[in-house]
């Protein structure tokens, strides 16, 4: 575009909006080309000492259009006549920096020098229509150059927080293209004083790196200064980073790079784990937390509660991803020592027994699952060495082995395989699900998982508490022994009578055949009822699913992974993933039948099991064989005959015994022990009398109308409504403990004078189980930024915030109202 095309251009856009424009051009450049310009029906009259008269025309023509040109030096004050109607008017001129600031409509002369001094930067139409884009009446110098730094960097706002972020993100990346344009077009000093003036880092020879690396070495003590509020404004801007989704991975990135620049490592070698809980950015302190805290556990030197505080504190750590596992395992260790070390000396009967497993001791259980599985599963397996070890040998010695031998002491007098602590497995079909269905209208759905003992059903019923307008209650049966497939699976069918095969496999219903999904669907057939595989229903499109459900009174669905992975020697180091899977497959499985109209669902199993990750020692097998008149079957753990030898290392009942039609003998191996069998898998067994495999779930699920999962209320505790000094201190507290219907809230503060955030931001987690209310109380602090000072004297809103699921965005829920009633100096501005 030419000058004059440029001219012409500008001249027009600004008759387009007035009557009359003033066009001074003291050097006479124009003057030649005046009539050649095409501005339409526009009046072009030159003053040339005719002032009066000019001036006489334009009062009284109040409807024509003019263009007033003035060549030559302009007559100063009121040798001016044409004075006041330049000022009404304004005055245009044809420089460059002029007819830059009039194009981007900036009134204020004292942008000039900035458009004068970055001259480079408006040569291309892409940066200066992206500028006039952002361009506000009011707008100063600094706020000037700073959107043009906003342009060059492509950040999201022009406060120093947005340059700095994108700056960041490109120094993670191992790029200066950004920051090179900044140099490039004479910004780069700017930036530097905006980072001198609000965040306090000052440099002779500034760079990028060097403030990374400033900055991570402040944040290592919370920026914590002699100078009261001296690195407010960089402590906040560094959480509102370290707390945004968006660039979490670029700080990670970052803090790797200075942790190795600072040496963190040797910094914190000698300090106290506890110490260094609450500094959440270096890789180094999660490492020096975990090793120091595992072996703080496996000293039991630490109580699970402070275990559970430090785990919730290292929540906020930039890599809670990467050592989620860890920290889940230690806690986990934490709450199954302490167990272990408050079980009984005694237990006084076998009911007494069973009804303290359903309550408190298949926490154990659960506890070494999590903890095996997230040891199995972590990729960083050396610092729990000792505490795994540890582990292992307080469960599989004190617990199964030596607390084993305690139940086994309960059981010992029982001649009959019945109890009034719980229903028997055999009469499952009577006591749940023919009193459902007997009216003919009502349907039943009954899930089998083949090796669901009862903490992994506790855990799976409480996950479905957790969705939204589900209930589920577990309670438990006493399983058939020998506790293995074919009885148990057979146990839960239809039937009056059940005897076992002599050689183990089938039993039988009514002298009919249990094994196979095909002949527990003939037995189910005298109830209108169908057995299916699990993996079928998974498969099945919904409105087939409805079609089947329509069809039958009474569904039994078939799942196998736990037993699958736990009967097979090469694979039964992998029964906690199976369970992990379980549990995934098994809540899909309960939606799916809901969404197929079935409201009555049952979950269940055909034996419990028992695991341990370590090999077993000599002591844990019995030493003598099974003898009698004939032994048909010998199994790990129980043995199958007729006139069955009796022993002191093994119980002995008679198929009458233990509720069971025919004359076969059963043996079970006392408390724990295995029968030694070649080339057989010996960390998982089932089929004894252990709590652990006799027990059977059963979980009764229930679909609501009504939404009942809600947010754990969190109210705001304050303790003064005025902030005096550059922070501010609050106590919030979770009002009632966390259930599976009441469930956990993550909680971002923030203090607000109208829509500007003036503060930092930190999250809290309120997730606390407890049922005393001092453990659900927490404190957070509030770092007030530099814009703070412009509301002194002020009311300010603190809100708390929670996320919108499946965003990157919050939403507040409370808030609390503070005055600032502060004596400061204000700090320049960017």
């Amino acid at each position: 575009m030419s000058d004059l095309t440029s001219v012409q251009n500008a001249l027009q856009s600004r008759l387009d909006s007035q009557r009359i424009v003033f066009w001074h051009d003291p050097t006479r450049e124009y003057a030649s080309h005046l009539d050649a310009l095409d501005l339409g029906t526009v009046n072009v009259t030159r003053v040339e000492n005719n002032e009066f008269s000019v001036k006489n025309s334009l009062l009284i023509d109040n409807v024509s259009r003019y263009l007033v040109y003035r060549s030559g030096d302009v007559p100063r004050g009121t040798r001016n006549w044409l004075l006041d109607l330049e000022l009404a008017y304004g005055v245009f001129t044809a420089d460059k920096t002029s007819m830059l600031q009039q194009e981007l409509g900036l009134k204020d002369p004292e942008l000039l020098p900035v458009i004068e001094q970055h001259q480079k930067f408006f040569a291309a139409n892409s940066r200066k229509q992206a500028l006039e884009k952002l361009l506000r009446d009011g707008d100063d110098a600094a706020r000037l150059r700073a959107k043009m730094c906003q342009v060059l960097v492509k950040a999201s706002g022009n406060k120093l927080t947005d340059i700095v972020r994108e700056l960041l993100v490109e120094n993670a990346a191992g790029k200066t293209t950004k920051y090179d344009d900044l140099v490039a077009f004479g910004l780069d000093q700017f930036f530097w004083d905006g980072l001198a003036s609000i965040y306090r880092y000052e440099s002779a020879t500034p760079t990028i790196d060097d403030f990374v690396l400033w900055t991570f070495n402040r944040a290592i003590e919370d920026f914590t200064s002699t100078t009261p509020d001296e690195f407010r404004n960089i402590r906040s801007d560094f959480n509102a980073l370290r707390y945004d989704v968006r660039t979490q991975n670029v700080m990670s990135t970052l803090a790797s790079r200075a942790a190795d620049w600072l040496d963190v490592k040797s910094k914190v070698d000698e300090r106290d784990y506890r110490e260094l809980a609450r500094i959440t950015i270096f890789e180094e302190i999660d490492r020096k937390v975990i090793v120091d805290l595992a072996t703080a556990v496996s000293r039991q030197s630490i109580t699970p509660r402070e275990v559970s505080d430090i785990v919730r504190q290292r929540q906020h750590s930039l890599w809670s991803d990467k050592y989620a596992k860890l920290y889940s395992a230690i806690q986990s260790a934490s709450e199954l020592l302490a167990a272990i070390a408050t079980l009984p000396h005694t237990i006084a009967s076998a009911a007494v027994g069973l009804e303290k497993y359903q309550s408190d001791w298949f926490r154990i259980d659960q506890y070494y699952r999590w903890f095996t599985y997230d040891h199995q599963t972590t990729d960083f397996q050396k610092p729990l060495e000792a505490l795994k070890a540890e582990v292992d040998k307080q469960y599989a010695n004190k617990y199964l082995f030596d607390f084993g031998g305690l139940w086994q002491q309960a059981i010992d007098p029982v001649t009959e395989w019945r109890t009034s602590a719980l229903t028997p497995q055999v009469e499952f079909f009577d006591r749940y699900v023919a009193p459902v269905v007997k009216d003919g209208r009502t349907k039943m759905v009954v899930i089998i998982s083949d090796g669901l003992r009862y903490e992994i059903a506790e855990e799976l019923a409480s996950a479905i508490r957790r969705e939204d307008k589900f209930d589920a209650s577990v309670s438990a049966m006493l399983g058939s022994i020998p506790s293995y497939t074919q009885l148990g699976m057979a146990s839960l069918l239809p039937h009056k009578s059940l005897e076992l095969d002599p050689e183990g496999s089938p039993a039988l219903a009514d002298g009919k055949p249990t094994n196979g999904t095909a002949n527990r669907n003939k037995i189910l057939q005298s109830v209108k009822g169908h057995a299916i595989p699990a993996a079928e229903v998974l498969a099945l499109p919904r409105n087939e699913l409805r079609e089947l459900y329509a069809k039958h009174q009474v569904l039994y669905v078939y799942h196998d992974r736990i037993d699958a992975a736990g009967d097979n020697a090469p694979s039964e180091r992998t029964v906690f993933e199976a369970a992990e899977e379980s549990l995934r497959e098994l809540l899909h499985l309960v939606k799916k039948w809901t969404s197929a109209n079935a409201t009555n669902i049952l979950i269940t199993a055909d034996h419990g099991f028992l695991y341990q990750d370590i090999p077993l020692e000599q002591a844990y097998y019995v030493s003598e064989a099974p003898q009698g008149e004939t032994v048909t079957k010998i199994n790990r753990r129980f043995v199958l005959g007729r006139s069955l030898k009796h022993s002191p290392s093994f119980m002995t009942f008679t198929s009458t015994q233990a509720g069971l039609a025919g004359n076969l003998d059963i043996q079970i191996p006392k408390s724990i022990h295995r029968i030694p069998l070649p080339g057989a898998g010996t960390r998982y067994v089932h089929g004894g009398a252990s709590l652990q495999e006799i027990v059977v779930p059963v979980i009764a699920v229930n679909k609501k109308r009504k939404s009942d999962v809600r947010p754990v209320n969190v109210d705001l505790m304050p303790e003064t409504d005025k902030i005096t000094t550059g922070q501010l201190a609050v106590r919030l507290l979770q009002r009632e403990p966390v259930t599976d219907k009441v469930q956990a809230r993550q909680v971002r503060l923030g203090l607000y004078a109208g829509d500007a955030l003036i503060s930092d931001q930190p999250v809290l987690s309120f997730d606390s189980p407890s049922d005393d209310q001092r453990d659900r109380y927490q404190k957070a602090v509030l770092y007030l930024t530099q814009d703070a000072d412009e509301y002194n004297n002020r009311s300010v809103e603190l809100r708390l915030e929670e996320p919108i699921p499946n965003t990157s965005h919050w939403k507040p829920f409370s808030k609390g109202n503070y005055t600032i009633k502060r004596s400061f100096t204000t700090d320049f501005d960017f």
